[in-house]
């Protein structure tokens, strides 16, 4: 099986930075589309940023010129710099990826889900 661990989240003030970070590990063959997502208090869950396995990312236009979305493959491991951040990017944060497999004789593609970490921005 793969899992996604996430860490970094936590409480900062307005302006401030987080880092998260995702390590996937188990059975990975390759990993193909990684991102994080995101869901507050009273609304649904919203793509934040994707990155391609050849590193092409995406933002949505909420974050895009304050967050940073960077892999690392050789660790398997997704990262969010998030910069400049604002109240309403307070939510619990999820990382995603893409998973190929190789198990039982089967080659597989499956998103895997990271468990959650929560960024709070308040003064």
């Amino acid at each position: 099986q793969v899992q996604l661990v996430e860490s970094g989240g936590g409480l900062v003030q307005p302006g401030g930075s987080l880092r998260l970070s995702c390590a996937a590990s188990g059975s990975i063959f390759r990993i193909n589309d990684m991102g994080w997502y995101r869901q507050a208090p009273g609304k649904e869950r919203e793509l934040v940023a994707t990155v391609t396995s050849g590193g092409s990312t995406n933002y949505a236009d909420s974050v895009k010129g304050r967050f940073t979305i960077s892999r690392d493959n050789a660790k398997n491991t997704v990262y969010l710099l998030m910069n400049n951040l604002k109240s309403e990017d307070t939510a619990v944060y999820y990382c995603n990826a893409r998973v190929i497999t190789i198990a039982y004789m089967t080659i597989s593609e499956y998103d895997y889900w990271g468990q959650g970490t929560q960024v709070t921005v308040s003064s």
